[in-house]
């Protein structure tokens, strides 16, 4: 099998999964297969683009980019001279994903929290809620921590985008 051909499959293959993680984390399909194209490719791609690479509806497409430019991890930009819009992946979008989890995290500690405290002292559940709520205060934790490593990593993307971003002028 030539060499394209294999990378070809490969990139198919970790498109599809892409679109299968998201989907299990409660996101459209064709916004992680989108999320996919972007990083495994690396280009700055236009909307049509996307389609028909993809071969999904615009309307998939866009429902996808709105989500994805909404979570800050795509961001869509002009060129110079051309009229449509294009789509790359925004700097750091997994730092952006960690801390959208951390956040949910610790929402659904306060939640825990609540709770606790809106039962009557005592009460026989507080101290299984009270682990409940420590896994999260734990997870957030560790949420810090990976944040820290990231932001120190070589894997975050420094500097200006290749292009700017829609609605700002180089």
């Amino acid at each position: 099998m030539p060499e394209d051909v294999a990378i070809t499959a490969i990139r198919t293959d970790f498109i599809e999964k892409t679109g299968l993680i998201t989907q299990a984390e409660g996101l459209p399909r064709i916004a992680g297969r989108v999320f996919g194209m972007l990083i495994f490719d690396g280009d700055m791609v236009s909307f049509g683009d996307l389609a028909k690479r993809l071969q999904v509806s615009r309307a998939s497409i866009s429902t996808s980019i709105r989500i994805l430019e909404e979570r800050g991890l795509v961001k869509r930009m002009t060129k110079p001279g051309q009229r449509q819009d294009y789509f790359q992946l925004a700097s750091n979008p997994y730092m952006t994903m960690l801390e959208g989890i951390q956040k949910r995290t610790r929402a659904t500690r306060d939640e825990i929290a609540q709770t606790i405290d809106a039962l009557p002292s005592g009460a026989g559940a507080i101290e299984r809620l009270q682990e409940y709520a420590d896994f999260y205060a734990l997870t957030d934790a560790a949420i810090g921590v990976a944040l820290d490593e990231l932001a120190k990593s070589k894997h975050v993307k420094r500097g200006k985008p290749q292009s700017v971003p829609k609605g700002r002028k180089k």
